[in-house]
């Protein structure tokens, strides 16, 4: 598969989740249909790797590493952002939520020395242009509470662990662990994890049996989890963690098509200047470079 596929179904796939996941909201707790979610889509890929005999035994080292993205980018980045929503509008959540980009070109430099072009820096300094210009009204209307503080401090310690959780899964990459069967356990570990904050946060562990609920979980669990991730983090040993955590950018401009047609928005000046902005930092960021 080329990169430019993993990189546009990454994008078509998560961008659609953020309407997937409003069809989860009431019934259960937040923290609680994350473990669901992810329990769900570790079921499937260690199920995966059973039929088709793929090695799924490895040492105390290597699960540490992998409970350890779990617990990063499985858990506590969708707990935050979960979290942060109850307080900010959407659309200030992706903006912060585009930042991952910046935080995965800097976690490359100072994990594993990795230096960035400056082409791929001015095309991430678009897009988190153009995200902020896409959603301004809403960060216009926005009031400084205490409810907006920590809704703000929610989203960034979410983007930070998702970027983090990255850096993890560099790491496991280069000592050669399988991406499969590596999502797998580590989104068994992130499941588990997550149950036990929602038990210890006093979440109710419930679930809801709506043709509603089950298809959304039926959605983020195969496409929003096991596939998007597959591809994502594919796509990032390919092209480097700075480079594929560009789609955070492109995302939102996704879920703005799929609310034109599923809620009504109307496009205005601000949301057409947003996503040319938005476009142009993708051309720069995933040309291809000559010495590849």
């Amino acid at each position: 598969m080329s990169d430019l596929f993993l990189y546009v179904v990454t994008v078509l796939i998560w961008g659609s989740t953020w309407f997937a996941i409003t069809l989860q909201l009431g019934v259960v707790p937040p923290a609680v249909s994350v473990a669901w979610r992810f329990l769900a889509a570790a079921a499937i890929l260690i199920g995966f790797a059973l039929l088709r005999g793929l090695p799924l035994r490895f040492g105390r080292r290597d699960h540490l590493w992998m409970a350890l993205q779990g617990l990063l980018l499985f858990c506590l980045n969708y707990v935050g952002f979960y979290v942060s929503e109850q307080y900010l509008a959407s659309g200030l959540v992706a903006v912060i939520c585009s930042m991952l980009t910046v935080g995965n070109i800097i976690g490359m430099r100072v994990f594993f020395d990795v230096h960035t072009q400056l082409v791929n820096l001015l095309g991430a300094l678009l897009g988190i242009i153009g995200v902020v210009v896409l959603f301004w009204p809403e960060m216009h209307a926005l009031s400084v509470t205490s409810g907006t503080t920590a809704g703000i401090a929610w989203a960034l310690g979410a983007t930070i662990s998702a970027s983090l959780g990255n850096m993890v899964a560099t790491r496991n990459q280069r000592h050669a662990l399988p991406v499969l069967q590596v999502n797998g356990w580590s989104m068994l570990y992130g499941a588990l994890i997550t149950s036990l904050i929602a038990l210890a946060t006093g979440q109710r562990f419930v679930f809801d049996w709506s043709w509603r609920y089950l298809g959304a979980l039926a959605y983020l669990a195969v496409f929003g989890s096991v596939l998007a991730f597959g591809a994502y983090l594919t796509l990032m040993k390919r092209i480097g963690a700075g480079r594929a955590g560009y789609s955070m950018v492109a995302i939102p401009v996704v879920a703005l098509l799929i609310s034109t047609f599923l809620e009504g928005l109307q496009w205005t000046a601000t949301l057409w200047a947003g996503v040319a902005l938005c476009l142009a930092g993708n051309v720069l960021v995933l040309r291809r470079d000559p010495a590849r």
